[in-house]
C-alpha cells in the first residue's frame, strides 16, 4: 500500500470514530435531564422560602432519561475498545477519544443518580469542588472566592460603579445582539439570536444560535458581554469544531472542556473590558454557594445567602438551584457553576507560561474547538500532522498576540512582587 493512500485511509478511520463518537453522545443533555419544574419554583415562592423544595429520588424517577442508560454506556465502550484496536493504544488522537468515552459513561452513571449522594460525588469528579487546590499550598476555590467577595466589599457602593439601569427587553437585546454577531462572524456563518423561555440563564449559545431568556432585562453592557462570552468564545468554538474535516468531535465537548470554554470565556470578557464588578460578584457568589452546600448548608440556607446579597426573592431561587439541581434540596451541590472561576485561573495561567516559553502558536488552539488545557501538546502535534486545521474564526486579542504577549510579559513580572510589601510600601501615598 502507498503511503499516501494509508493516510487517507488513517484519516477515514479517524473521522469514523469521531463521528461515531459525536452521534453517540448526541442525546445526552445534562441541563435539560436534571432541571426542576415551575411547579417547583411557584411552591416554593408561595410559601415564601420557608419550606425546602419537594424533590427527592422519585421526582428524578418520573422524569427519565430520553436515551437508555445502560445502552448508551455500552455504546461508548464499544467505541472506546475499536479506537484501541483500530489506532492502537497509544495514538495521541486516540487517547483523546478514549478519554471521552470514559467522561461522557460517567456523565451518564450521574445522571442516573440523581437525587442521591453520588449525583454530587461524581459531579466533583467531573467539574471539581470547591475545596480543590490549584497547586500544593495555593489557595482553594473557596479562598478565591472569598478573597474576591473582600475586594468587591471594599469598592461597593462606589457611584462611578453602578450598575447602567437594565432597560432593554428581550427582543431589543436580541436585536442589538445579532447586530454585533452579524458584524463578527458576517456572511460565512449565520449566528441566530432568538428569544426563548424555556432556559434558567439569561443566555444559551447553542451550535449556531443564543437564546436570550423572554423575561430579562439587560442593558448596553450586558449585550457587549454576551457577544464576548456566549459568541466569540461557546459558539465561535463550536463552529471551529464544525469545521474540522477529520476529528469532528472537537465541535462537542465533555465536562473536561466545559472548564477550558468558561475559562475562556470570563478571560475575554476580561480583556475585551466587557466585565464588571457584579458580573464577578455573581460569579464569586456561585463559588461561595456551592462550597456552602459542600459543607452541609441546604437550600433554605443558600437561598438565604443570595437574600442578604440584595436579591429579590426570584433571583435568589433563580441563582440557589443551580447549587441544587440534579441533587435535592439538603444533598450534595451540582459543581458544574466552579468552572468560571476555575477556567479563568487555569487559562490565564496556560497563557502566561505559553508566553514564558515562547509557544506563542499554542494559544490561538484553544479555540479550534471544545479543547481541553491537557489536549493542548496533542492537537498542536495534530494540526502539523494536519488532523485538525486552526480554528477559523478568533477573537482579535487571540488573532494578533501581539498586546496578549505584552500583557502576560508584564503580568508574569509583577507575580514576583510581593504584594503585602507594595502594601506597605504605598501605605502612606494610597
Amino acid at each position: 500500500m502507498s503511503r499516501s493512500k494509508a493516510n487517507t485511509e488513517y484519516r477515514q478511520t479517524i473521522r469514523a470514530l469521531s463521528d461515531r463518537l459525536v452521534e453517540a453522545q448526541t442525546p445526552i443533555r445534562v441541563l435539560d435531564a436534571i432541571k426542576w419544574d415551575d411547579g417547583i419554583r411557584a411552591d416554593f415562592l408561595k410559601s415564601r422560602g420557608s419550606k425546602l423544595p419537594a424533590v427527592d429520588r422519585a421526582y428524578y424517577q418520573n422524569r427519565p432519561l430520553s436515551f437508555d442508560a445502560d445502552q448508551k454506556k455500552q455504546q461508548f465502550q464499544q467505541i472506546e475498545r475499536d479506537i484501541t484496536r483500530q489506532l492502537g493504544q497509544f495514538s495521541p488522537v486516540g487517547q483523546i477519544m478514549r478519554r471521552m468515552c470514559k467522561e461522557y459513561r460517567m456523565v451518564i452513571r450521574m445522571l442516573e443518580a440523581r437525587g442521591t449522594a453520588d449525583f454530587g460525588l461524581i459531579s466533583q469528579e467531573l467539574y471539581g469542588s470547591a475545596s480543590d487546590a490549584f497547586h500544593a499550598g495555593d489557595p482553594t476555590l473557596a479562598d478565591l472566592g472569598v478573597m474576591f467577595s473582600t475586594y468587591l466589599d471594599n469598592i461597593a457602593g462606589r457611584s462611578e460603579l453602578k450598575d447602567e439601569p437594565k432597560t432593554l427587553n428581550a427582543s431589543e437585546a436580541v436585536a442589538l445582539l445579532q447586530g454585533q454577531l452579524n458584524g463578527v462572524f458576517g456572511d460565512e456563518a449565520v449566528v441566530r439570536v432568538f428569544e426563548s423561555d424555556g432556559i434558567l440563564a439569561d443566555a444559551a449559545a447553542g451550535a449556531d444560535y443564543i437564546k436570550i431568556r423572554a423575561d430579562a432585562l439587560f442593558n448596553q453592557r450586558d449585550i457587549r458581554a454576551l457577544a464576548v462570552h456566549e459568541g466569540l468564545v461557546h459558539v465561535g468554538t463550536t463552529l471551529n469544531g464544525l469545521n474540522q474535516p477529520v476529528c469532528t468531535f472537537l465541535a462537542k465537548g465533555p465536562p473536561s472542556s466545559t472548564i477550558t470554554q468558561e475559562g475562556l470565556a470570563i478571560l475575554m470578557e476580561v480583556i475585551a473590558f466587557t466585565s464588571y464588578p457584579t458580573r464577578l460578584r455573581k460569579l464569586t457568589n456561585r463559588t461561595r454557594a456551592i462550597h456552602m452546600a459542600e459543607e452541609g448548608a441546604d437550600f433554605l440556607q443558600i437561598f438565604q445567602f443570595y437574600r442578604d446579597q440584595g436579591y429579590t426573592a426570584e433571583e435568589g431561587y433563580s441563582n440557589t438551584i443551580r447549587v441544587f439541581r440534579g441533587s435535592t434540596p439538603d444533598g450534595l451541590p451540582f459543581t458544574k457553576d466552579l468552572s468560571y472561576l476555575k477556567g479563568f485561573i487555569l487559562i490565564y495561567n496556560y497563557i502566561q507560561l505559553a508566553v514564558r516559553k515562547g509557544k506563542l502558536e499554542q494559544i490561538p488552539l484553544l479555540f479550534c474547538g471544545k479543547a481541553t488545557l491537557e489536549d493542548m501538546r496533542t492537537l498542536r502535534q495534530l494540526v502539523d500532522e494536519g488532523l485538525v486545521v486552526p480554528p477559523k474564526y478568533l477573537p482579535p486579542q487571540f488573532s494578533d498576540l501581539n498586546a496578549l504577549s505584552a500583557w502576560m510579559c508584564f503580568s508574569n513580572f509583577l507575580n514576583h512582587l510581593s504584594l503585602d510589601r507594595v502594601e506597605a510600601d504605598y501605605a502612606n501615598i494610597l
